[in-house]
């Protein structure tokens, strides 16, 4: 029988040269990928930082470096978190295709199925948004819950949602970024977002942000009214949220609330209004600084996101006519 490409990278047989297993992360974003090399969460061997290019000069990359380490390390799963939409659904002959993107020239790209095709390990994939929430659930700011959304403001506006300590998933994924959402009074400037406009992430996005403004972010006071705006609606969105997933915790970051940390304190003045005291409002009321927090892996949630769903690829089985973990 033919060896697989993954069983010819491999030194021996399937041995490492130390005799320890390794997994792989790959956390594919619109400007970035960042590959990682680990034999756990905190024992992390290599990264790589990749510039996203075109589909095919960016999966050349990754595969050059994941090649290397196959020589060198017995690589057992992968995990693999990527910008969207994405189809998650296996039964799909599109499992793993970028969907319609904002980004020029990946609609169509496949990503998961040919990397999958290459090193034949286990392998899970994810968004980039909800393999970080993964990893806040396993490390960070979410251990111990049971249901938690991570949301991310940068480049684009994500929404990771876990119900039961399982990613959501059903009709495609979450793109929560994409909610249309109510407008302050006065405010008519017509979003940045090339599929809705005036969505959370054509509102509040970096990008649109700058578009807003005319500046560059980092050129942008504190004290700048476009902040009151973009707490605005971002409150409304976790209104929309708290109303619809019910998160226990709500973990908001991304380039945009952390390079600006009083954007967090802003959201929770605003969302208290918003429930208007119906259903739980007075116990979300009472807990506002514990549920709406910063994320407590920081920029690590990415990367280590990557490797929650190579860990997750390993501990479970998966059932590949189907979407279903099992």
């Amino acid at each position: 029988m033919m060896e697989t490409y993954a069983q010819a990278l491999r030194p021996g047989a399937t041995e490492e040269a130390d005799g320890k297993g390794c997994i792989v992360g790959i956390e594919l974003g619109g400007t970035k990928i960042i590959c990682t090399l680990a034999r756990s969460h905190d024992d992390i061997l290599e990264t790589r930082r990749l510039p996203t290019r075109d589909p095919a000069s960016t999966l050349a990359s990754i595969e050059d470096a994941i090649d290397g380490w196959m020589r060198t390390h017995d690589v057992q799963a992968l995990g693999i978190g990527s910008f969207g939409p994405i189809e998650l659904n296996r039964a799909s002959a599109d499992f793993g295709h970028i969907g319609k993107t904002t980004k020029p020239g990946w609609h169509g790209a496949d990503v998961v199925q040919r990397l999958m095709r290459r090193y034949d390990v286990p392998t899970i994939a994810d968004t980039d948004v909800n393999a970080a929430a993964l990893a806040e659930g396993r490390w960070g700011a979410a251990q111990g819950l049971s249901s938690w959304t991570y949301v991310t403001v940068g480049t684009g506006v994500g929404a990771g949602i876990v119900v039961g300590g399982r990613t959501v998933q059903g009709l495609g994924h979450p793109e929560a970024g994409h909610m249309l959402v109510r407008r302050e009074p006065g405010d008519d400037w017509e979003g940045a977002c090339p599929f809705h406009g005036d969505c959370v992430e054509g509102l509040v996005s970096g990008p649109a942000i700058e578009r807003r403004t005319g500046m560059s972010g980092d050129a942008i006071a504190d004290d700048h009214p476009v902040w009151g705006v973009v707490a605005d609606a971002l409150a409304t969105m976790m209104h929309n949220m708290l109303l619809t997933v019910v998160p226990e915790r709500i973990l908001l970051g991304g380039g945009v609330p952390s390079r600006r940390p009083f954007l967090i304190p802003m959201i929770r003045s605003r969302l208290e209004p918003r429930m208007g005291g119906y259903a739980g409002a007075d116990e979300i009321a009472a807990q506002l600084e514990t549920l709406l927090v910063a994320p407590g892996l920081g920029d690590a949630a990415g990367p280590l996101g990557s490797l929650a769903l190579a860990l997750d690829a390993l501990e479970t089985s998966v059932d590949r006519n189907s979407a279903t973990y099992v």
